[in-house]
């Protein structure tokens, strides 16, 4: 009824109209004041605007009509206004009530319903909408604004980017994930923008995936992975809405992506390790067959080695006791000539070749003893006399043995150490060992040198340690002493007779003892050869022949 009476006033003829026109406008005004009145003049685009209509958009009153396009600035660009006045002027639909939307002077929008009449003035030359405008809101069923705000809470509260499009391809709504996915400026995701425009702005995907989706449905919808800019997946479904439009869920599966990249690298990793594993075995089986193989001739030369070692060791007892014989009647004859028993030799000379007969005759008997020696250890057949021994005692007896030799060349001979040290051992085996280490000790020493014994006792074990400071031994030739006939060879010791076994039977022993000899020496410096031995005798072990542990 207001929509006609205010349309009613233009039948009036100005101007004695104009003023009963400004007046009913006016008591309008103050009797709605949530109500704009419209005066439109739609062949001239003239817009009259109550000031309850400005208030409405939050905008100042404009004295004079406004021009439609300043009124089509503030429509939103999917509501035709003009459009919708034209079809009702084709049709001859006088009444008019649409709801549109326009801009509020903060920039969001408001709905505005317009009810009105389409009429023309007495000359019936321009047509003219006249009405009323309310917001939409006013009209609208109760809670729906309450029913909206929770629709559009729970799409910015759910994990995934939302969007909503209409069948026109236009947005209804999205989230923020959307907005921040894309990368879309603010002005870019409100409603009513083109999915042309937004598609345009979005930050483009570096690999898009198509995923087949199948049933009855597959038409309406598709899947497909995407990866933006950032490096992030997205597993995007898309679904046809009733209307026509469609709505859009993109799901962040970066995590998802990233455990498959590990998980694919951890099976190529996986596969390329079985595939070594299985040539590894082939390769182990092959080195299987061959170190079975190498046993197999290891074994038969080790009997054939062990076999001619005791064939060698029993070669090398009996020739030597072959040899002790007619070399015992040697010595005792030389002897015998050397002391005249049974009246002088005449020349000198017989005399001085019968010492030379007894002093060869008695360094073979020597070496043939250290044969026979090294034969029983070599067959397992040396056994100890073990008894409660005094190594001092026997280091003392062995010294005065070398004692001589070591005065006429002005060798200085010590002891250092308690002056008794019992152990449990052979005292024969001892004396024999340590005669022949001083006894190399000075024979290797220079003139003037010094020979030192320390003796030590500490943790159950008795340590001699024979330190000279002769020529020394090249560190090269350290491992080669030990060995049975072996000699280091220099312009020193080629003065000196030795047959190679002394150091080797002396190891030995003392390893038979349970114990450990060790060398140290640097060339030109001297030689210290320590032996160590424990307080307690050992049981007896399997004898490992000699030649086999060098």
């Amino acid at each position: 009824m207001l929509a006609l009476v205010a349309g009613g006033l233009w039948y009036l003829a100005p101007p004695a109209a104009a003023a009963q026109r400004d007046a009913l406008t006016e008591e309008l005004t103050e009797a709605l004041p949530g109500c704009g009145v419209w005066r439109w003049n739609l062949a001239r685009g003239h817009v009259h605007w109550s000031a309850p209509m400005y208030r409405l958009l939050g905008a100042e009153p404009m004295t004079e009509a406004m021009p439609y396009g300043v009124l089509a600035q503030a429509l939103h660009r999917d509501d035709d206004l003009r459009a919708e006045v034209d079809r009702h002027l084709r049709e001859g639909i006088s009444l008019f009530d649409q709801c549109f939307r326009l801009r509020h002077a903060e920039g969001h929008w408001v709905t505005i319903r317009l009810r009105g009449h389409i009429t023309r003035n007495l000359s019936g030359a321009e047509p003219y909408l006249t009405g009323m405008a309310v917001l939409a809101d006013q009209d609208a069923i109760p809670g729906a604004a309450d029913a909206n705000a929770r629709l559009r809470d729970a799409v910015e509260t759910i994990s995934e980017a939302f969007v909503l499009w209409d069948n026109q391809n236009r947005l209804v709504m999205c989230n923020s994930k959307y907005q921040q996915f894309h990368g879309l400026a603010d002005d870019l995701v409100r409603p009513g923008s083109s999915y042309d425009e937004v598609i345009a702005a979005a930050a483009e995907p570096i690999v898009s995936k198509r995923i087949a989706v199948a049933g009855k449905d597959a038409g309406d919808q598709r899947t497909y992975e995407a990866q933006l800019e950032d490096g992030r997946w997205l597993h995007i479904n898309e679904r046809r809405t009733r209307d026509g439009g469609y709505v859009s869920v993109g799901t962040d599966v970066s995590d998802l992506k990233e455990s498959q990249t590990r998980n694919a690298e951890s099976e190529h990793q996986l596969r390329a390790s079985v595939a070594e594993l299985r040539l590894s075995r082939r390769e182990l089986e092959h080195q299987k067959q061959q170190l079975v193989d190498l046993a197999e001739k290891y074994a038969l030369e080790k009997n054939r080695a062990e076999a001619a070692n005791r064939a060698k060791s029993e070669f090398l007892a009996n020739i030597s006791h072959e040899l002790r014989t007619p070399l015992n009647a040697v010595i005792g004859f030389s002897e015998v000539m050397q002391q005249a028993l049974f009246g002088p030799l005449g020349h000198p000379k017989y005399q001085e070749y019968a010492r030379d007969i007894y002093s060869s005759g008695a360094y073979l008997l020597e070496v043939i003893n250290d044969i026979l020696d090294m034969s029983k250890i070599e067959a397992g057949r040396m056994t100890l006399d073990v008894s409660t021994v005094d190594v001092a005692d026997i280091i003392e007896d062995s010294m005065k043995v070398v004692n001589q030799a070591a005065a006429e060349r002005d060798i200085t001979l010590e002891r250092h150490g308690p002056a008794q040290l019992a152990i449990e051992a052979d005292r024969r085996s001892l004396k024999q060992v340590f005669l022949n280490l001083l006894s190399n000790a000075v024979k290797f020493t220079r003139d003037s040198g010094r020979v030192d014994v320390h003796l030590s006792r500490r943790n159950g074990q008795v340590k001699i340690a024979i330190k000279d400071t002769g020529i020394g031994i090249a560190e090269t030739d350290i491992t080669k002493l030990g060995r049975p006939f072996e000699q280091v060879e220099n312009q020193f010791s080629k003065s000196h007779q030795g047959s190679g076994l002394g150091l080797a039977i002396s190891r030995a022993l003392i390893e038979l003892h349970g114990g450990t000899l060790q060398i140290k020496s640097r060339e030109g410096q001297g030689t210290t050869v320590t032996c160590t031995l424990p307080v307690e005798a050992v049981p007896p072990v399997e004898e490992v022949p000699l030649a086999e542990s060098a």
